[in-house]
């Protein structure tokens, strides 16, 4: 035995401190290894769809109605589905509903209570007894956990069962006990969630899903460009803290700073309304829902204006100190003609330039001999703005749990999860990028990005801090960022330019290759995957269903399941997202029609309407064994039996 192995025996001697304690912990781990794995579930661009993600949270993408069907089939309605269903995704408000409606709500009662307790011994099946107990609400842990063992069809327990549900409904406590046991059910119906990235941006509640997401029982993030730009907006990054605004300026979503996240935007606001109050605006319109009070149009068209300008100067400084991020062509301040009315650009991959006219020309604060400097104004908003995302406590809380739970990418199970590609030259090799002063292929490239990633939020030293906050904004824009994964972003030219040529966004050649098995393959490889048995699942594109298009790619073993969660997407894509299941029988593929309201599920039952698909059957069923947690369990009866027999010998004496 060597000195590691020793060390180790000699901690877990600790916590097992004699032959009976380890012999029992190998058979409970042993027999852990044979149960059914967990089940998985993909979502990903959520882009703020709090309402939509929070019912495909709760119904499983489906998979709660797919239990009730397997528990209840033809013994009951569907209607009493429906609504059995209906009161596991939302039991406070259905409760609030049947309890004015319902003539005989004892009886209701004891239905519901029988139903629910079957539907937590149908989800809990495949779980160990101290998985289960782990997961039981404090107040009611007992009374469940002697429910769900107890088999109310052996006469002897009959009488002993059904007093415990008359009990709970006699001392007024059905209500809290309902709300408990749905919980419960939706907890236990997902083992795991994955997020493949773009929680913020668009919608209108990112800070509602990532409060959510903190209180999940089991999650991991990989992070989307869009998750990406806010990191780096609370690290106080201003150029990321601009882009930040701008997007929730342009999409009506101010409120989500202002009132999600209460960080105050009077600064900008007063600016705005002072220096741009007689400027063109027309270009800066605001793209709104319902929701939005337009009484604060004329305010948020010149904020959006404000910001957009300090954004392109605060772009350009950053490019300027990084000649090595290769971007000069996003440098177009300094290309305007103010006298003809034009901005000259440059093809790279041409070297040729040409001039378009200008759809926009009033520009208060633009120094046409300094464009990129910030006006002595512009310096004290940035400031403010600055320290309000710092100091904003809710913020800090997500972003927080954002890199503690999260990743550029995650090899899960034997599945590779990344927001959007790997970067791909148009010959299939792994494209490389220039990262202070070396050249990074590959999964080294997302490894060096995210180390760079984490120094900016948690460096102490300010130099590399700052180092790693201009990758954050990078990682968010710029042509090698695997999150991005376009050439450019042309947020100039969509708003400056009409020729639609220069709106074009070049996307990387992984896109146009990942039906190529041999691309596929040479990714796997590069994260040390085997390809056979392995899947790519990613986000970040938008699969447009409406065009015929599939998000199966490569025969199944690579899955791009963007499939428009964002309302702002639909049009595109024909649907409202697309969401993976993946238990173990399987993978199953979901794609959603939009989603109208969660008060329409509740007065209606009507549920989240889904098609879904099979992606892939296993050959035989997976169990504990095959997973990531089977690895470490397999690791842990290795050293547990290296202890007994230990034991046995007398290298380390047990306790009696």
């Amino acid at each position: 035995m060597n000195e590691k192995d020793n060390k180790v025996l000699r901690v877990l001697a600790r916590q097992y401190r004699n032959s009976a304690s380890a012999a029992t912990e190998i058979i409970n781990l042993q027999s852990i290894m044979n149960l059914p794995k967990g089940t998985e579930h993909f979502l990903t661009d959520i882009h703020g769809e709090y309402e939509q993600f929070n019912h495909v949270l709760k119904n499983g993408s489906g998979y709660v109605r797919k239990k009730i069907d397997e528990e209840f089939g033809n013994t009951i309605s569907s209607r009493d589905k429906r609504s059995l269903a209906t009161l596991i995704y939302y039991p406070e408000e259905k409760l609030e509903i049947v309890e004015k409606e319902e003539d005989n709500l004892e009886d209701w009662y004891t239905i519901s209570l029988h139903r629910l307790v079957q539907m937590i011994k149908r989800v809990s099946s495949k779980y160990t007894r101290s998985k289960v107990r782990k997961a039981l609400p404090e107040d009611f842990a007992y009374v469940i956990e002697e429910l769900i063992t107890e088999k109310e069809e052996i006469h002897d327990k009959e009488a002993y069962y059904n007093e415990i549900i008359h009990t709970i409904i006699r001392i007024g406590r059905a209500p809290q006990f309902i709300i408990a046991l749905s919980r419960l059910i939706q907890c236990l119906v997902i083992d795991h969630l994955h997020i493949v990235g773009d929680i913020y941006d668009r919608g209108p509640g990112p800070h509602i899903v990532m409060d959510t997401l903190c209180e999940y029982h089991s999650v991991d993030v990989q992070w989307g460009n869009h998750d990406i730009l806010w990191m780096g907006a609370s690290c106080g990054h201003s150029a990321c803290i601009a882009n930040v605004i701008r997007i929730a300026a342009r999409y009506g979503n101010l409120g989500t700073l202002e009132d999600g996240y209460g960080i105050n935007l009077l600064p900008l606001a007063t600016f705005a309304m002072e220096v741009y109050e007689k400027t063109d605006c027309r270009r800066f319109s605001i793209h709104f829902n319902s929701d939005y009070n337009t009484k604060d149009l004329d305010m948020d068209t010149k904020m959006h204006k404000a910001i957009t300008v300090i954004q392109f100067k605060l772009e350009g400084q950053v490019i300027m100190r990084h000649p090595e991020f290769h971007m000069e062509d996003r440098l177009l301040l300094d290309k305007i003609d103010y006298d003809r009315g034009t901005v000259r650009m440059e093809d790279a991959a041409t070297g040729s330039g040409r001039e378009f006219r200008m759809l926009d020309m009033d520009f208060p604060t633009i120094d046409p001999g300094d464009p990129y400097a910030l006006t002595v104004e512009e310096e004290k908003v940035m400031e403010r703005l600055q320290q309000a995302f710092l100091k904003c406590e809710k913020l800090q809380r997500h972003v927080r749990f954002l890199y503690a739970k999260g990743g550029l990418y995650k090899i899960y199970n034997g599945n590779l999860l990344y927001h959007g590609c790997v970067p791909l030259n148009a010959d299939g090799s792994f494209m490389g990028v220039d990262v202070y002063g070396k050249r990074y292929y590959g999964k080294a490239l997302y490894d060096v990005l995210e180390y760079y990633a984490r120094r900016g939020y948690y460096a102490k030293e300010e130099a590399e801090r700052c180092a790693g906050q201009d990758i954050l904004w990078y990682i968010w824009t710029g042509p090698g960022s695997p999150v991005f994964g376009k050439e450019k972003m042309a947020t100039f030219e969509r708003y400056f330019i009409a020729e639609k040529e220069t709106h074009e966004e070049r996307m990387n050649s992984y896109y146009m290759l990942l039906e190529k098995e041999e691309t596929v393959d040479q990714i796997l490889k590069e994260f040390g995957l085997d390809g056979e048995d392995s899947h790519i699942v990613n986000g970040h594109v938008p699969v447009e269903q409406i065009n015929g298009e599939s998000p199966v790619k490569c025969g199944g073993r690579l899955l791009i399941i963007d499939g428009g969660f964002s309302k702002a997407y639909q049009g595109k894509t024909g649907i409202a997202g697309y969401t993976l299941v993946c238990n173990s029988r399987g993978m199953r593929l979901a794609a959603h029609e939009p989603f109208e309201s969660a008060h329409s599920v509740i007065v209606n039952e009507s549920d989240l309407f889904s098609h879904s698909v099979d992606v892939e059957t296993f050959p035989s069923r997976k169990l504990v064994a095959d997973t990531d947690v089977g690895q470490e369990i397999r690791e842990r009866i290795y050293y547990l039996e290296e202890l007994l027999e230990a034991y046995r010998n007398g290298t380390i004496m047990e306790e009696i």
